[in-house]
């Protein structure tokens, strides 16, 4: 389990992430194989995980974009948050590739991010993360599961990984 750096009630109010405005956003969740593994074993409908390892998204029905199918659209919660996958308990950090080169990034659309991103509290979580990414067992993992590294447009690069 990554350290969360959001508190819990701004992301519940927030209704940023979670959100999409195609149905296959490289913003979607990709999942890890043990992130599919739990989430298979947790009773999750086959429907809501795509054969490329993604998380499916459903169309809102209150908004008109599209959604996790994991986000309850009612109370904006997550109805996994227990077993929720790596790139949701990283973010608003994602692994970014960008040319050849692999980065810890953030995405600033997250307005927590985007108002903390020069707080200690930032940058020590940073920290924590760029020493989590240096451990071998996490190097393996990202190793074995490349879809967890995208190019996402619009992110700030905040540290370079060595995966």
């Amino acid at each position: 389990m990554i350290k969360q750096l959001i508190p819990e009630g701004f992301c519940l109010q927030c209704q940023g992430c979670c959100r999409f405005e195609h149905p296959d956003s490289v913003w979607s969740p990709n999942l890890l194989d043990k992130d599919r593994e739990a989430l298979v074993t947790c009773d999750v409908p086959a429907f809501s995980i795509l054969n490329n390892k993604k998380i499916r998204l459903v169309r809102s029905r209150t908004q008109g974009n599209f959604i996790c199918s994991f986000l309850d659209d009612k109370d904006n919660r997550c109805k996994v948050y227990a077993f929720r996958p790596f790139e949701c308990q990283l973010y608003p950090c994602l692994v970014n590739r960008s040319n050849k080169n692999i980065f810890l990034a953030v995405d600033l659309k997250c307005p927590f991010a985007q108002e903390q991103q020069k707080s200690e509290a930032f940058q020590r979580h940073i920290q924590y993360l760029t020493e989590f990414f240096s451990r071998p067992e996490i190097c393996n993992i990202l190793n074995k599961n490349p879809q967890i590294i995208q190019e996402y447009p619009e992110v700030r690069n905040l540290a370079a990984l060595n995966i």
